[in-house]
């Protein structure tokens, strides 16, 4: 009997990545996976890092690859890990980001209103199973956190799980933001498993603080770059004035699935017409509504889609501090001065915040295994993250504003 040859994939990363299964391939092969080479992995951000082109697609597959490394890793060490579940912890990581919209966070929750990407995908792998008779059960479990082993919910899901480690080596390469590249390898032979759970060999401590302190770098500098960050409240907010437009009867053309969620609401992901229309979107559903809202007769429609084409986006200021009602004005103020509806000023001048937090010590915490065979916190081993700057949050508000006319 002829066994089903499984392919090399080449990636620029890591080189080949072998396809360990059947199922893998199968779920590789899937129309809703390949769906994953038309959805950026970093939104808009390639109108800041013209390199920042990759997609989702690259980035499960990378993911997947060092779930296997570190499979291999922990056999090495002694850890029980049977073939099902290497199987279940691949397709739980080949599927992690299945759930992700056009430009992935960028117009997050305005597709299904209220809905994480994380909840998209459990619908999506939940679809898959019942197509292949109950195959994902465990990745389900493991995705879910519902299998007892919590070192595998761990890998798939944690403060240093598979998912971070790729997307940090990936787009640092693809940005060429240096500070964030982090050695990924080191970190994998690091690990190991102590009662069940994931932890970091002592001596891989440093390696842990040069992925936090990567990590920190790539949130302020490449993901909440101010255009990048303008870019993203931009097509949120006009898809927020296209959905207006719509329930007040005017006609904007657009690609079918994307106008089956902009007219309607409350939709669910577990609604089987709603997740077959969100499997039918990608990055170029947006790219093609906003080609044709360039010539609408809304006078706002038509310069902000023009305005997203070419790059003349909305001005994005940051403060430490809370902005003031004063301030505001002054911009809705500026915008009526330019020509601009108070429409335009109430949807476009916005303040709110962004927060992160280097390390977090409540939820998921990274753990070091001693020598002598303790296990310690991560921030109560580190010589620098026991410092409380870096386990608290870090918070800036910013205020957007439409700058000048768009050409």
């Amino acid at each position: 009997m002829k066994t089903k040859k499984l392919p090399l994939l080449n990636d620029p990363i890591y080189g080949f990545i072998g396809i360990g299964s059947s199922l893998v391939f199968d779920l590789l092969s899937h129309p809703y996976f390949q769906r994953l080479r038309r959805i950026s992995q970093m939104g808009l951000s390639s109108l800041v890092y013209p390199g920042a082109r990759h997609s989702r697609f690259e980035h499960a597959l990378g993911a997947m690859h060092l779930m296997d490394k570190t499979v291999t890793t922990l056999r090495a060490k002694g850890v029980s890990i049977s073939q099902e579940e290497h199987q279940g912890l691949s397709c739980a990581m080949l599927l992690h980001d299945i759930g992700h919209g056009p430009f992935s966070h960028a117009i997050e929750n305005g597709i299904f209103q209220g809905v994480s990407h994380e909840e998209i995908s459990l619908g999506i792998m939940h679809q898959l199973n019942k197509e292949m008779h109950g195959a994902l059960d465990l990745a389900i479990a493991i995705f879910t956190h519902q299998y007892p082993r919590a070192f595998m919910c761990q890998l798939v899901a944690g403060q240093l799980d598979l998912d971070r480690l790729d997307y940090l080596k990936r787009d640092a390469f693809y940005t060429g933001a240096a500070e964030g590249n982090i050695n990924v390898h080191r970190l994998i032979a690091m690990l190991n498993v102590a009662d069940d759970t994931l932890v970091v060999e002592e001596k891989g401590v440093f390696s842990v603080e040069k992925f936090l302190m990567a990590r920190r770098f790539m949130y302020w500098q490449v993901y909440l770059h101010k255009t990048s960050l303008g870019a993203e409240l931009m097509l949120n907010r006009l898809m927020v004035y296209v959905r207006q437009l719509l329930l007040k009867g005017v006609a904007v053309e657009m690609p079918s699935a994307l106008s089956f969620f902009l007219s309607r609401e409350n939709l669910s992901p577990q609604d089987p017409e709603a997740l077959e229309q969100f499997v039918r979107l990608d990055d170029s559903d947006i790219f093609a509504a906003l080609k044709q809202w360039t010539h609408h007769d809304d006078f706002l429609l038509a310069d902000v889609a023009q305005r997203l084409l070419n790059r003349n986006l909305l001005k994005v200021i940051f403060q430490p501090t809370a902005f003031s009602n004063r301030q505001m004005d002054e911009e809705k103020n500026h915008l009526r001065e330019m020509g601009y509806s108070s429409t335009a000023a109430e949807l476009f001048v916005f303040s709110d915040r962004v927060i992160t937090i280097p390390y977090n010590t409540k939820k998921s915490p990274i753990n070091i295994l001693k020598k002598n065979g303790a296990i310690v916190p991560f921030d109560q081993f580190s010589g620098i993250f026991k410092k409380g700057h870096w386990t608290e949050e870090e918070t800036k508000f910013y205020l957007t504003s439409l700058k000048g006319k768009s050409s």
